[in-house]
């Protein structure tokens, strides 16, 4: 009799439209992109695995670096997994690169950094063109403003009141927080080692209010300064926001190779 064959670890990197979906991992309320990645691997293995994600995604967020991992027996090719999964996943989700990691790689512990880019259309008439893309806000902005707020964030802080979350350490280090504009398009582009929920929504929220001048910088400040979750806001839209990359002190997610 033959030895079975050892299981291997796979990472994927995903791209999704998030607005059929009531968020990343898989839930009793409706459709998810976990349960379709998972009946994809099911049938394309027939192996039922649990995949893990190396981040959460609310209904209706995209992805165009999500990773996710997964433990399996199959022999398959790296690139068969990334066409054969498309073969049967729904348009609205697509493997874009599959490579071998190894077996202990958590795609959430182990990631050093998330990039968020929330996108606004900011002008006095709304692009039908843009909508599903960008939150649309028709007063003006001070960009300035809202980049000398943003720059508050920078570090470690306990940012619970951007998050609605109790009971869980909410003190995370944000990387970059930067604004650009180009014409009516103000992308706001956060990183950070971790998010909390809903902290990417609630800081682009916040910081449109110092945009429109309902806040100071001053009160944006003491709001960073306050432990009482959700008292930062409004939270922006979901469908404005995605998870552009996840990187790894260990992995070339682009060349799909682990490194030396």
């Amino acid at each position: 009799m033959s030895a079975p064959t050892p299981p291997r670890r796979i990472a994927l990197v995903l791209e999704y439209d998030g607005s059929g979906y009531v968020g990343s991992q898989i839930q009793k309320r409706g459709p998810t992109i976990q349960a379709e990645l998972e009946s994809s691997l099911q049938q394309l293995t027939g192996e039922r695995v649990r995949i893990a994600f190396a981040g959460r995604t609310d209904a209706g967020v995209h992805a165009q670096g999500q990773v996710a991992a997964f433990s399996t027996t199959a022999t398959l090719e790296t690139d068969v997994f990334v066409r054969g999964l498309n073969a049967w996943l729904p348009n609205d989700i697509a493997v874009r690169r599959a490579f071998d990691v190894p077996e202990e790689f958590d795609p959430r512990r182990h990631a050093a950094s998330r990039t968020y880019p929330y996108l606004i259309y900011n002008a006095p008439v709304r692009s039908p063109l843009h909508h599903e893309r960008a939150w649309y806000v028709a007063e003006p902005l001070d960009d300035a403003a809202m980049q000398e707020a943003a720059a508050h964030l920078l570090g470690e802080h306990d940012f619970a009141a951007f998050s609605r979350r109790e009971g869980v350490r909410t003190v995370r280090c944000l990387q970059r927080c930067d604004l650009e504009r180009q014409g009516p398009l103000l992308t706001a582009e956060l990183q950070a080692n971790a998010f909390l929920r809903q902290q990417v929504r609630r800081t682009v929220g916040t910081l449109v209010q110092v945009g429109t001048g309902r806040l100071s910088i001053r009160q944006f400040h003491q709001l960073l300064e306050g432990t009482e979750p959700g008292s930062a806001g409004p939270q922006a839209p979901a469908h404005a926001l995605c998870l552009l990359k996840v990187e790894y002190p260990a992995l070339d997610l682009c060349a799909g190779n682990t490194l030396s």
